[in-house]
């Protein structure tokens, strides 16, 4: 019989780089995982930068078999969920194992033990590290690489976690969407229609881009507040957010509707920096600048991902909310197109929104991959 795996937390600098790298081995074989770059995960994971750490209570732990790291996972408490919903739920994340019943055992029930001693009835996860960052596991959609700040896992993840005693607590879809489809006849006739009056559609104004981003901000805490698990973006959240994208980010592919100069929804699209970095196996040095930067200003990537879009409330009824989806999508993909893209991602969408589901359906994009989030009592 195999010894039992040796569980170790995660208390330097040193240690994280094993965990950092866990899952570069793991995915060895693995032809479509694209190694996030060591530097990003440093800073999302220790804390300094992330301004997550701010409001939450967090651990990471190795699972080391026979002197090799063989796993890894984290647990945490967002105390600003908390505070909305006091159900007691932490969170596990930054689950990646090999293909033992064992390792994924000993690691869920430390991340466990430690929610437990901290008050928590129930677990909740993976969240890297929280609902706003990269949720889910996925389990379907294998056959592709994973988009920008969009996770890729082994198939034998899920099945280890249910043998656990994990069920289901939601699921959320990745859509694809070509850029070169045309919008349904049905749809193109109500995009195509005069806009209300007192409706415009605009690109970001980035003598402005302070101001923009705390727009973004307003209209995502406002139009996403009543979803599953919703934690609102802060302001040191929003300020981090925007020094982070604005290497990568476009104005062009940053489109707001603004009703009587007041904004009213926006959309933001990303160039898929995984397309650029997917043979840097993580390491920026001593090329790897060099070839992101060509790749991204010059040769140009073919895919691109919205990771926020949003509409106000109330806004998202009747005839303006019928047409601003598609007005926002269909910008994207012109310009899109302009800038050499030819698939744009939506993600992610809750399996049970509905609206945005038929929105994204209706323009002309399919479900190509499936995240999970699992949960189980702790009591």
């Amino acid at each position: 019989m195999s010894a039992k795996p040796v569980i170790e937390p995660v208390t330097s600098k040193a240690a994280l780089k094993r965990f950092i790298q866990l899952p570069k081995r793991l995915h060895r074989s693995d032809a479509h995982y694209i190694a996030p770059l060591d530097m990003e995960r440093v800073d999302a994971l220790w804390p300094g930068k992330n301004p997550f750490f701010d409001h939450a209570e967090h651990a990471y732990w190795l699972a080391v078999k026979d002197g090799r790291d063989v796993g890894r996972i984290s647990a945490q408490i967002d105390k600003t969920a908390l505070a909305i919903r006091p159900d007691a739920t932490g969170h596990f994340g930054m689950i990646a194992a090999e293909d033992d019943p064992q390792v994924f055992g000993a690691l869920l029930q430390t991340a466990e033990e430690w929610l437990r001693a901290r008050g928590m009835g129930r677990i909740q996860g993976p969240f890297n590290l929280n609902i706003n960052e990269e949720i889910g596991l996925l389990v379907d959609g294998f056959d592709t690489p994973p988009m920008l700040l969009m996770g890729h896992d082994r198939p034998y993840a899920g099945p280890r976690i249910e043998e656990q005693g994990y069920t289901k607590a939601k699921d959320v879809f990745a859509y694809i969407v070509d850029t070169k489809n045309e919008l349904p006849q049905s749809v193109r006739r109500l995009v195509n229609r005069p806009l209300p009056k007192g409706l415009t559609v605009r690109p970001m104004n980035m003598k402005n881009y302070d101001t923009e981003i705390r727009a973004v901000t307003e209209i995502f805490n406002e139009a996403w507040a009543d979803n599953w698990g919703f934690v609102p973006l802060s302001e040191v959240e929003t300020d981090h957010l925007a020094k982070s994208l604005k290497p990568i980010l476009n104005p062009k592919l940053v489109w707001f509707v603004e009703m009587d100069g007041a904004p009213a929804g926006f959309i933001v699209c990303l160039p898929n920096l995984n397309e650029a970095i997917r043979d840097l196996d993580g390491h920026l040095l001593p090329f790897g600048w060099a070839k992101l930067l060509w790749r991204l200003k010059l040769a140009g990537v073919k895919t691109a991902r919205v990771p926020l879009f949003g509409v106000k409330r109330k806004y998202a009824s009747g005839v303006i909310g019928a047409v601003l989806p598609f007005l926002l999508i269909e910008k994207i993909k012109i310009e899109g197109r302009k800038l050499g893209f030819e698939q744009v991602e939506l993600s992610w969408i809750l399996e049970d929104n509905m609206a945005m589901r038929r929105v994204n359906e209706a323009a002309g994009s399919q479900i190509y991959k499936t995240y999970r989030i699992y949960e189980k009592a702790l009591s």
